[in-house]
């Protein structure tokens, strides 16, 4: 992981920055792998009580009556998108856009955006150029090694489940163990990152 710049200001205080940002990918995260978001934490140089307090601050963002709308308030603390792309979904032309992330170089969080400018979805995302990672078993489905739609794409036909919070997805799919047996599966995300696989048959 890429080390932040010096020089940032504390979580509890100033603008949100995505500095702050990340602190709150990590914390809903830390539920299932708090010992890699420790590792994150640290490299980003910021404590367990800053962490907390910038998820603090985020939920009061999001729940006050009077904050920005969501696409607003993602420009407002990331700054311009790096890119921004069109996706049809179905019959409607949307727009994706993408920031970086420097704790995960290789991924983007992508905001998709309704024709009305609706967030539809926010999550990770592979970089744009960036290489997948080759996904063929469940030996290969580790903490944060892929996306929704990556694990999608791999173990086709994927089931979507529905979250057991806001942030979490989940899928349902078979693939083959160790050795070469098909298993029924269900894979659990945060913020579109995978965090654990669970065999279910």
């Amino acid at each position: 992981m890429e080390r932040m710049p010096s020089g940032k200001p504390p979580a509890s205080t100033g603008a949100f920055t995505p500095l702050h940002f990340q602190l709150v990918l990590l914390r809903r995260m830390a539920d299932h792998h708090p010992d890699l978001v420790e590792d994150a934490r640290r490299e980003l140089g910021v404590s367990l009580a800053e962490m907390r307090e910038a998820n603090k601050r985020w939920q009061a963002m999001v729940r006050s009556p009077r904050g920005r709308g969501s696409a607003a308030r993602y420009r407002s603390i990331l700054g311009p998108p790096e890119s921004t792309a069109s996706r049809r979904i179905g019959d409607l032309e949307c727009e994706a856009r993408l920031w970086p992330v420097p704790l995960w170089p290789d991924l983007r969080f992508e905001v998709l955006l309704a024709p009305n400018g609706a967030v539809w979805n926010e999550w990770l995302v592979r970089a744009p150029g960036a290489r997948p990672p080759a996904l063929r078993t469940l030996a290969d489905l580790t903490p944060w090694s892929c996306t929704v739609d990556e694990a999608a794409r791999a173990f086709a036909p994927a089931r979507p489940l529905e979250g057991t919070a806001p942030t979490r997805w989940g899928l349902a799919f078979t693939a083959p163990d160790g050795e070469g047996v098909r298993r029924e599966v269900v894979a659990e995300f945060t913020w579109g990152l995978l965090q654990r696989v669970a065999i279910t048959g």
